[in-house]
């Protein structure tokens, strides 16, 4: 398009055409403050803190959906300017409920620090407020507070433009307008999948994850609970991020120093059934294959993904896999193997998951989900994972109890169900379920070892990612989608028949995977998910086993209590049956 230039508080500044005044700002080394503004999500200039003055134009613009213009001269920090954006800043704040010292999101709050640079220090406006609002905790998994909603459209944008979801919509006009499910709904009364992506762009505590940290701390109070913890793959390269460590640092051994720290009796890791999914999937793919089963296969790792193909595509759940996610086969597996190997009463054992997904929350509380509950035939078993905190969760607890985190030796998981491959790490990353599943799929079907491990054509961020694998004198097609919005796509296709000829498709709900999960850490984006993804890959390439079937602990498993993938024990442990949704 070309170069175009303009001035920016009197400094010169080339951009390309098309360019923002925002951009061109930040380019520049000026940073204009937002607080609606999401880069390619919401660029609507709802919020209008973002003002300038332009030369020539009687009024300010806003500089998030302004292009900048060759010749223009912008000023970005006139008395004008700023008394406009503070008089903006105590509009938002006359109805706002001024709870920060007791708030969720109180220190990583965006409107918290805006009214700290804009230097508001008091709020003159006065009148009718919003606080009679009630919660919406409807879900296992998001809390809304309606009272703390901004309208910065955030949500919306992200659970229509990119999860394409449409549970949360603007409602209402004036000063009765509001973001949350239409005709008065609750959010459990709605196709909201609860990833939790609301949650990661709110710039308040509107959404949040439901907190469930009292109920860990009084579980580890408790001398009759045998309190088990498990860490899923994405979280070794974000909890620094709660720390000031630079996004995508693995912090493997000072989180399970840390988890050890707060109390737990055992510190396991998801990625052990990571491994044993793997096992059982890629078995699940190769008796599709040979079998005549249902082809494409999807993977099921994700419960966002499965709770919209339950609401959005019933008619397709055949093809989806029948394995549970690494998390509920971790619960089942504890409260029935570990149990029985260690000679504890499983009703005993409390099992909590540090996952970075609110969906977790949800697929925990799947009445489903209580397979020792039927292994033992005993009532004093409610489900197989108790508690789901997500990485923000656990932040706030190490915090809580004093751990300086940075500082934490690095330690080891405790055995059996802490030994893990790199195959597993990858599992936070989009394409990394894939390329742990043709690690196992290539050495189990041709026998011969894979010396390069690596799938590299199933790594990065783009939406959609399509590969062809030669396995044993088939050309094995595969694909790997993440986000929501590109999962609709695909499931169209797939029912209009198009993708007859694929054999296996990853879906992942969140962008960028797990890394990117409704419960990390805030703020998350592309480029933060991005240094998580490169941390991953980090992680696996400096593990001893880099494939799933290596892993001596699932070798054992198999050989001590579950026979063989696929078989009776596994079926009744490891798999379910998803169910379509209304």
């Amino acid at each position: 398009m070309g170069k175009i230039s303009l001035v920016i508080d009197r400094q010169k500044v080339e951009v390309e055409a098309g360019t923002t005044i925002l951009e061109a700002a930040a380019g520049a080394g000026v940073t204009i403050p937002t607080l609606c503004y999401l880069k390619g999500i919401n660029e609507v200039g709802a919020c209008r803190v973002c003002v300038v003055e332009v030369a020539g134009r009687k009024e300010f613009v806003t500089a998030c959906d302004t292009p900048a213009e060759d010749g223009m001269k912008v000023l970005t920090n006139t008395p004008a300017v700023r008394a406009a954006r503070r008089v903006t800043l105590e509009m938002i704040l006359s109805d706002h409920p001024l709870e920060c010292l007791t708030c969720l999101r109180n220190g990583n709050c965006e409107l918290q620090a805006l009214a700290a640079q804009l230097n508001v220090r008091e709020v003159r406006m006065r009148g009718a407020t919003h606080a009679d609002l009630a919660p919406d905790d409807s879900t296992p998994a998001i809390w809304r507070d309606p009272r703390k909603c901004i309208v910065c459209r955030r949500c919306e944008s992200v659970c229509n433009d990119v999860q394409g979801v449409g549970a949360i919509d603007l409602q209402g006009r004036g000063f009765d307008a509001f973001i949350g499910p239409p005709a008065n709904l609750r959010l459990d009364e709605t196709k909201c999948v609860q990833c939790g992506q609301c949650a990661l762009v709110c710039p308040t505590a509107a959404i949040t994850e439901r907190d469930e940290t009292d109920i860990v701390w009084e579980a580890l109070l408790d001398p009759q609970k045998f309190v088990v913890v498990q860490t899923a793959p994405a979280t070794r390269v974000t909890i620094g991020d709660m720390f000031g460590l630079p996004p995508g640092t693995p912090v493997t051994g000072k989180m399970v120093a840390a988890l050890r720290r707060l109390g737990f009796d055992a510190v396991f890791d998801t990625d052990f059934t990571a491994d044993l999914t793997i096992i059982e999937e890629a078995s699940e793919l190769i008796k599709r294959l040979t079998e005549g089963g249902v082809l494409p296969q999807l993977t099921s790792c994700s419960p966002g993904w499965i709770k919209y193909a339950e609401h959005f595509y019933p008619e397709l759940l055949p093809h989806v896999s029948s394995c549970k996610s690494p998390q509920q086969m971790f619960g089942a597996i504890t409260k029935t193997y570990f149990a029985e190997k260690t000679g504890r009463d499983p009703a005993s054992i409390f099992v909590v998951s540090v996952m970075p997904c609110t969906a977790k929350k949800f697929e925990a509380a799947r009445p489903e989900m209580d397979a020792a509950r039927r292994y033992w035939d005993n009532p004093r078993i409610s489900r197989d994972v108790d508690v789901v905190l997500t990485s923000r969760e656990l932040g706030r607890m190490i915090r809580q109890a004093g751990i300086d985190f940075a500082i934490l030796p690095d330690d080891e998981y405790d055995e059996p169900l802490g030994v893990s491959t790199g195959a597993a790490a990858i599992f936070g990353a989009t394409g990394g379920v894939m390329e742990a599943a043709l690690r196992t799929a290539y050495e189990v079907v041709t026998g011969k070892t894979l010396e390069q491990v690596g799938f590299e054509e199933v790594r990065g961020l783009e939406g959609v990612k399509e590969a062809v694998v030669p396995l044993n004198g088939v050309n094995l097609k595969v694909m790997v989608v993440h986000g929501l919005r590109n999962a609709r796509h695909v499931m169209e296709r797939l029912k209009a028949g198009e993708l007859k000829d694929y054999h296996f498709i990853e879906i992942m709900c969140c962008p960028g995977g797990c890394i990117g999960g409704g419960g990390q850490p805030i703020p998350t984006d592309m480029e933060v998910r991005q240094n998580r993804i490169e941390g991953l890959y980090r992680v696996d390439a400096a593990m001893k086993y880099r494939k799933s079937h290596e892993n001596p602990a699932v070798d054992k498993l198999y050989e001590e209590f579950l026979g063989k993938p696929l078989g009776h024990r596994s079926h009744e442990l490891l798999h379910t049956r998803y169910l379509p949704r209304p």
